[in-house]
């Protein structure tokens, strides 16, 4: 029985229930999953500036859940995800690093496609970082977060006609690159004839994978616990009170 955690770092609940409803979806029998919105921070993320405000609800909620065996931060932009594993008493695994991982395994070549053109820099930075910068190339359809759960907002017309466009420059795997889209990952895949991968499902399958090798987060360098020292003003709760995790 695995308990897996997956944090939503934005603040919007009807996104949650649709990442949670996708992570349930490929679960194991027997995992649990239990999904968090973030109590505090944007409302969606979107590019650099609303990434940063969303970390600390992001690790108020990994730090509220101290009975979990792995956790999933269920944003295409690997929101904290560093922060995230270095305090963290269990294995937390990014939706986009599990999504790359896992399209690498079916396709050479990987169209990642994400939602407004701010977020193409971030995630190329993302892709690089994880090593696929010649393999996967990083598109938007020009859609706002929020706008994939609003009908009639042209949503998934918009996301096809991208998808079209990064299979005739030669993908063979696509990535959905947010997490608002953990939904409509089977479908496309049926409709365009290619792996559409989903960071959400990835991820769900890779923290379920640690869980059972028994693995956590190295404490040795890059991951060790912060050391104890005082924050002020608002973030004062989140400094650092020992070296026990």
């Amino acid at each position: 029985m695995a308990k897996i955690l997956i944090v939503n770092p934005n603040t919007t609940a009807s996104m949650t229930k649709t990442i949670g409803e996708a992570a349930r979806a490929v679960a194991a029998s027997g995992t649990e999953i239990v999904d968090v919105t973030s109590a505090m921070g944007p409302v969606s993320i979107e590019g650099f500036y609303d990434e940063a405000f969303a970390v600390p609800g992001l690790i108020e909620a990994l730090l509220n859940a101290r009975d979990a065996d792995a956790g999933i931060i269920a944003c295409f932009d690997d929101t904290g995800l560093d922060a995230a594993r270095s305090v963290a008493p269990f294995p937390v695994v990014g939706i986009c690093e599990a999504a790359l991982l896992t399209a690498g395994q079916l396709a050479k070549r990987i169209g990642i496609v994400t939602t407004l053109p701010r977020s193409i820099v971030p995630l190329e930075e993302l892709v690089r970082r994880y090593g696929f910068a010649e393999r996967a190339h990083v598109t938007a359809c020009n859609v706002a977060v929020l706008d994939l759960e609003k009908p009639g907002s042209g949503a998934e017309e918009k996301l096809d006609a991208e998808i079209a466009k990064a299979l005739d420059k030669g993908a063979e795997a696509i990535v959905l690159g947010c997490a608002g889209m953990a939904d409509l990952a089977a479908k496309l895949s049926q409709k365009f004839g290619v792996p559409v991968v989903d960071g959400v499902a990835a991820a769900v399958k890779q923290a379920e994978a640690l869980v059972g090798l028994r693995l956590k987060t190295s404490r040795r360098g890059s991951y060790a616990l912060p050391g104890a020292k005082d924050y002020t003003g608002l973030l004062a709760p989140f400094a650092p009170k020992s070296e026990k995790n």
